[in-house]
């Protein structure tokens, strides 16, 4: 088949494309003159330049495509403005060119996040598909409406949406900051109170996007590809110093303090004219009690079921970032 993957050059679309690779299918993703290829150099892959906030871009890259794989958005940006055009704009325009280009398309596979359904209200309710959405952050609100423009293509397109949670896995520079916090001896966890996430390993992740964008019964479906167990801090903690050999201590910051430094880099950020790491929306995020979801519907609906344990994950993670000398 032909595999048209945007944001093919980054943490997820790489494995992704990878994964397609060893299938046997011919490999298209979209890139700027400003990507960085380092994941798939020397790979049989397509190289289409061109930009998802660009529709006249986009025919070389989607024509006759079999299944698309829109992975790629904003995921920092300096206003709203920014969050919209980067997710629902350029959604949009993956979807027109989907519907002009590729007239035999099998599958347009949308990747939202568990942030365009919100946290979940209590450890025992985890977030499920057909509860009404509730996102805390001006991104969280971007995935929403980039997750309706693809459901307004109704009968027009075959569109599936995967929403994960928190991921890690090897290439992931997010989650490296925390592997090399634990590395250096310190574990900063958030709050005083016992916060629990859903966290997903890319390479399950991958393996419940092809599931979903292949069935036949997922055609207008939205599905959490998750872990099933919901991990607490000091559990992911422990883990992660036992792979890296490391002792710890560990710090607890409280909320007010989180909040305080997120207002100072937020302004500091607005005096460089650059989007803020750490912002006000930012803590709201990661002070919240429970980012958890529930994968009872791909569990029986696509065969979808976690095979990384987060033990061997974190250690497999570990031992990456070491063999790229990330970690030393």
């Amino acid at each position: 088949m032909i595999i048209a993957v945007t944001g093919g050059t980054g943490f997820l679309g790489s494995h992704l494309v990878d994964r397609m690779l060893e299938q046997g299918h011919q490999v298209r993703t979209l890139v700027r003159k400003s990507s960085n290829l380092r994941w798939l150099e020397g790979k049989n892959v397509e190289f289409v330049e061109g930009d998802i906030r660009d529709a006249a871009s986009l025919e070389p890259f989607i024509r006759d495509a079999d299944i698309v794989y829109h992975i790629a958005g904003v995921v920092k940006a300096r206003d709203r403005e920014g969050y919209f055009a980067g997710n629902v704009g350029a959604t949009e325009n993956m979807l027109d060119a989907a519907r002009r280009f590729a007239p035999n398309l099998r599958r347009f596979l949308y990747v939202s996040s568990q942030t365009a359904a919100g946290p979940s209200p209590s450890f025992d309710r985890p977030v499920r598909e057909d509860d009404t959405p509730r996102p805390i952050t001006t991104y969280g609100e971007s995935k929403i409406a980039a997750e309706n423009a693809v459901r307004a293509a109704g009968d027009t397109l075959p569109w599936t949406i995967v929403r994960p949670p928190a991921m890690y896995g090897p290439r992931d520079t997010e989650i490296f900051i925390y592997f090399q916090a634990i590395s250096r001896g310190l574990n900063s966890m958030i709050g005083f109170d016992d916060k629990r996430l859903s966290l997903l390993h890319s390479d399950d992740l991958v393996h419940g996007m092809i599931l979903a964008a292949e069935a036949e019964n997922s055609v207008g479906q939205t599905y959490f590809i998750s872990s099933e167990e919901f991990y607490s801090w000091p559990q992911v903690g422990n883990i992660t110093a036992k792979a890296l050999g490391k002792r710890v201590f560990t710090i607890r910051l409280p909320h007010a303090l989180v909040y305080t430094v997120a207002a100072f880099a937020q302004g500091f950020a607005a005096l460089q004219h650059k989007p803020a790491t750490l912002n006000l929306e930012k803590a709201r995020d990661i002070t919240q009690r429970y980012w958890t979801c529930d994968i009872s519907k791909a569990r029986a609906e696509l065969g979808y079921q976690p095979r990384v344990s987060i033990e061997e994950g974190i250690r497999g993670t570990a031992e990456w970032y070491r063999a790229q000398k990330w970690l030393t």
